[in-house]
């Protein structure tokens, strides 16, 4: 049997299955939706926190000696202390600063304790002597540390006679962000669910049908809160992969649902009775979601190029999400429309409607309607060439946040930056005084502490003393602490100039600085592969379905141009900071770069997932009447305001993330949202069937090569059929009777 007949086949067993034995199926499906639900509610507690590092570079190698030999690393925790009388070298303020730091070194995980009193360092003074810094390293991996200082942050935030403290440095802002990122996410959903129920219910206008279809999203969204918490008992899952299964799978499972009731009311309005409706809609419609499914699952997937489980996280959410949304489309939905149906349906469609006619005028016109469009979108995505990549900082959370209240007063009181110093590690003894004085001198460095001493633009400023800087077996490291402006400015282009710095033995370059940098590095050197698995696998599978060449050629080109929009309102807004006071954030002049990774992936296959409803329409009407204008007005006439509906409706999913005061949900939200929008209406509604009327019979034609190769293992909704084959609806009519 041929791939056509065998995957018409095999739905359409799915759905005489889920007809015969509705009943079966429903209690199974509670039964396991009962049973996912009690095991995936536990899910964040087997999921893990990141930190911006990147395994097997030269920072992580550096980190992993600071550990290994000084049992020290990256400062942590960044103690603002305030002398009440002014001076934080009155002997007042120094009693009880020392207190304060014997203290915190008998706290659960803390390893090492650099205070200002102690290191008698002025990197560690403020500018007018009213505030000093203690600097804390915790020993653990993000999601233990973090957790640690959900309870620690409260305790050392005091005020008493002597000083006040304030609690910030970076892991202190990640566990911020972190918490605020759940606050923004559970306050979302909150709004999304109804928002979404309602918006199913104007599209229906049966209430049975929306809450169906919310049924669908739930299991998905469970099914794969389940499966996350399964896979962290193999490997690491991020807790923020649970975050996207809310807003994909509830997404997907409207999708999917939408498709496969609206065809389950087209079968019954062409009069095929209730039974053998639903089954005919879960081998035509089911056919399209699988395809969508594997598109979206693809782009997701190409997430594992990169070795970041913060990553890699999102494409085991995204398979999950599409497996267990597919489950619910073809086996849930088709069991309760054979009990539940008749609540569903409505009269047939009218024979035109807003998009259609869009279309047909588009097409009557394609050179004025595509030039239109494209100039529109090509406004819009301009921007994207002033893009410019950078780090996150404090700027990541809203204002008045009380780690990012302590960043803002070490950078505007302190002419140096030593919660980000970069940690440089030899590995053996030698004598760093020469080398210390040639890295003070390295533009944006303000000062280094080395064995021999503190040194300041080429000057020793500070006598030796620093035992802390030399470990048991004579390995010795220097603290590079950079300038409050180096830390704006080209932070990875300061990191090269340390690197670059001839060093007396093998030198290892790390600390936060090199870390981020180290990830950025990575990431983009990734990318490229990451983005040709997406483009080469989507481009496969579209031929596979159309047995086109140019057909999937017009269609990646046309997602390209509706992700340019997205990546040009990333620049444009929250780069550039347009807009920046409505929606509530800082703007920082760059963007951190894997949120757009992230976006790319996610926005792609959503965007490739409407293409393949359209096309699945177009080309079965184009299978059977062979006419190309008449398949794709008569596709868009019934998918459009399909396409339409799903996408508002996730768009909507996420742009409930707007609301929210972490930036990266924010470039989240606004920029998928807008990709929806712009791809389900002016891609999709102008601009396919402009290029399509305009390519005409070429939109079909494949090399004979590639034609038989389709036709062998091709799965379309009408191939073109052998004389004397049955027609897939023939096989289709067969398999039920």
């Amino acid at each position: 049997m041929d791939p056509v007949r065998k995957a018409t086949t095999m739905l359409t067993r799915l759905g005489r299955l889920a007809v015969r034995h509705s009943r079966a199926v429903l209690i199974g499906v509670l039964l396991a939706f009962l049973g996912l639900g009690a095991y995936g509610a536990g899910a964040q507690s087997d999921l893990d926190l990141s930190r911006w590092s990147s395994p097997g570079t030269e920072s992580v190698r550096a980190g992993d000696a600071l550990r290994e030999h000084f049992r020290t690393g990256n400062p942590d925790l960044a103690l603002l202390v305030t002398a009440r009388d002014g001076d934080v070298d009155s002997p007042a303020t120094e009693r009880a600063a020392r207190e304060l730091t014997a203290e915190v070194e008998e706290l659960p995980l803390v390893t090492d304790v650099t205070s200002y009193w102690d290191a008698d360092s002025p990197a560690l003074r403020g500018s007018d002597g009213r505030r000093a810094l203690v600097l804390v390293h915790l020993e653990g991996g993000a999601t233990e540390t973090r957790e640690e200082l959900a309870a620690l942050s409260p305790e050392l935030t005091r005020t008493t006679a002597e000083l006040s403290v304030q609690v910030g440095g970076q892991e202190e802002i990640s566990r911020q962000v972190g918490e605020q990122a759940r606050t923004d996410f559970l306050r979302a959903e909150l709004f999304a669910l109804p928002a979404v129920v309602l918006l199913l219910i104007l599209v229906y206008r049966r209430t049975t049908a929306a809450l169906l279809t919310v049924a669908v999203g739930l299991i998905s969204v469970l099914g794969t809160l389940a499966g996350l918490r399964a896979i962290a008992q193999f490997t690491q899952v991020s807790t923020f992969a649970a975050n996207l299964a809310l807003v994909l799978g509830l997404g997907l499972g409207v999708d999917y649902s939408l498709f496969v009731i609206h065809r389950y009311r087209e079968e019954r309005a062409a009069g095929h009775p209730q039974p053998e409706a639903v089954v005919r809609a879960t081998a035509s419609a089911g056919r399209t979601v699988v395809f969508s499914a594997v598109t979206v699952a693809v782009s997701l997937c190409a997430l594992l190029v990169f070795p970041f489980f913060f990553l890699s996280s999102f494409a085991y959410a995204g398979v999950l999400v599409v497996l267990t949304a597919v489950a619910g489309a073809v086996l849930f939905l088709p069991a309760a429309l054979a009990r539940w149906g008749h609540r569903v349906e409505r009269p047939a469609a009218p024979a035109s409607g807003f998009w259609h006619r869009t279309a047909l005028r588009a097409m009557r016109r394609p050179f004025a309607a595509g030039a239109g469009v494209l100039t529109v979108l090509l406004v819009a995505a301009a921007p994207l060439l002033g893009l410019r990549f950078g780090l996150p900082d404090e700027r990541t959370l809203p204002e008045g946040t009380s780690s990012r209240t302590t960043s803002e007063i070490v950078h505007r009181e302190l002419a140096a930056e030593p919660t980000d110093t970069i940690q440089v590690v030899l590995d053996g003894p030698a004598d760093t005084r020469a080398y210390a004085a040639r890295l003070s001198r390295v533009p944006g460095v303000f000062q280094v502490d080395a064995p021999e001493g503190a040194y300041h633009e080429g000057r020793r400023t500070a006598a030796a003393g620093q035992d802390r800087l030399t470990a048991p077996d004579g390995r010795v490291r220097l603290a590079v602490i950079p300038t409050q402006k180096a830390m704006y400015g080209d932070v990875p282009a300061l990191v090269e100039r340390v690197r670059d710095t001839p060093a007396p033995a093998r030198a290892l370059v790390g600390g936060y600085p090199g870390e981020t940098t180290d990830f950025r590095a990575t990431l983009l050197d990734r990318l490229p592969f990451a983005v040709g698995i997406v483009l080469v696998a989507t481009y496969v599978i579209l031929f596979l379905m159309t047995g086109s060449v140019l057909l999937p050629a017009k269609a990646t080109v046309l997602n390209l141009l509706s992700l340019s929009v997205m990546f040009g309102c990333l620049v444009w807004v929250f780069q550039d900071g347009h807009l920046s006071g409505a929606l509530g954030f800082t703007p920082t002049g760059s963007i951190e770069p894997s949120i757009p990774v992230l976006m790319f992936c996610v926005a792609y296959g959503l965007s490739m997932d409407y293409e393949v409803f359209l096309l699945a329409r177009i080309k079965e009407e184009h299978d059977r009447t062979g006419d190309t204008e008449r398949a794709v007005g008569e596709g868009i006439r019934r998918s459009a305001p399909l396409v339409t509906a799903a996408a508002g409706i996730l768009a909507l999913s996420f742009l409930s993330y707007a609301t929210g005061g972490v930036v990266f949900l924010k470039e989240l939200g606004i920029g998928t949202a807008l990709t929806i929008l712009v791809d389900a209406t002016l891609i999709r509604v102008v601009l396919l069937p402009v290029t399509m009327r305009l390519a005409g019979r070429a939109n079909w034609w494949a090399p004979r090569p590639l034609r038989r190769l389709h036709e062998r293992f091709g799965i379309s909704e009408g191939a073109r059929k052998t004389p004397g084959e049955p027609s897939a609806e023939g096989v289709l009519h067969r398999e039920y009777v």
